[in-house]
């Protein structure tokens, strides 16, 4: 799929170190395929010393020769770098971005290109657990669709979309969705601490539950509403738990709220 092919990632955050991780595990490409940018010495000597990747700090010398291109810049600075980068980029390359929010019509007119796979991943994929929502341009070959597949599997779960509007639903759902997780679990914890658990068996409690729940969940095969039915016995502690949880508008609160971070995702994809 990639042999012969060198990948350029522009940026080496986390993500873009979390791909080149899973890409090398899975044996995709050797590490002297793969190239990446960033300004900063202590990252670049990093990189080349965990992931025995090559390094630069300059993007243009990233792309030279490079068949793949991975955008892994935050996105106040696409700009610059899509300055930097126009018209040096191969022709038949396929640029691959996980610009949060940046629209593939920016993506295109900046760099002056065709073939574009754009993402959203979220925060899971750091450990390889993430799931991630892309679509494409017409530009992109098939092999460049497998490769792209491969990338963006590399960091978890794929799925793929024909109409780019998907990603900022995605972005609302999975994008964000971890920090309504968190925040849930947050509370949980301090329910816990509160009513008199030391907050490590709390945090125990409360992280394995949610492992547990979703692993059963996944196995089970059922609609999540019979497994909540199956845990709510009439007049029972879990009952008046989610009595109250509903009568505060609990299921309310979070579609609203998922809502809202879609139409702030549409909004600033506008802005861009």
């Amino acid at each position: 799929m990639f042999n012969g092919l060198n990948l350029a990632f522009i940026g080496t955050g986390n993500m873009a170190e979390a791909m080149i991780r899973g890409l090398i595990a899975e044996a995709l490409v050797e590490p002297n395929q793969i190239i990446g940018s960033n300004p900063l010495v202590e990252r670049n000597e990093f990189m080349q010393e965990r992931h025995g990747i090559r390094v630069t700090a300059h993007n243009l010398e990233a792309v030279q020769n490079a068949d793949v291109v991975v955008l892994c810049v935050k996105p106040q600075f696409f700009k610059k770098v899509s300055a930097e980068l126009q018209g040096h980029i191969k022709q038949d390359a396929l640029i691959v971005s996980i610009i949060a929010g940046m629209p593939i019509q920016t993506i295109s007119a900046g760099l002056l290109h065709g073939a574009i796979a754009r993402s959203m991943p979220n925060t899971p994929a750091q450990i390889g657990e993430g799931i991630t929502v892309w679509t494409k341009t017409e530009a992109v070959t098939e092999d460049q669709h497998r490769q792209a597949t491969a990338l963006f599997g590399s960091l978890g779960h794929e799925v793929f979309v024909e109409e780019e509007g998907y990603l900022d639903m995605a972005t609302a759902l999975s994008g964000s969705g971890p920090g309504y997780i968190f925040l849930m679990m947050e509370a949980m914890i301090d329910a816990g601490v509160h009513m008199g658990f030391s907050r490590r068996i709390a945090q125990d409690l409360v992280f394995q539950t949610i492992i547990g729940s979703v692993k059963y969940a996944e196995q089970s095969g059922k609609h999540v509403a019979e497994l909540r039915n199956q845990v709510t016995s009439p007049g029972g502690t879990t009952a008046e738990a989610l009595y109250h949880m509903e009568k505060r508008g609990f299921r309310t609160v979070i579609s609203r709220g998922i809502f809202a971070a879609y139409e702030r995702s549409v909004a600033l994809g506008k802005r861009q």
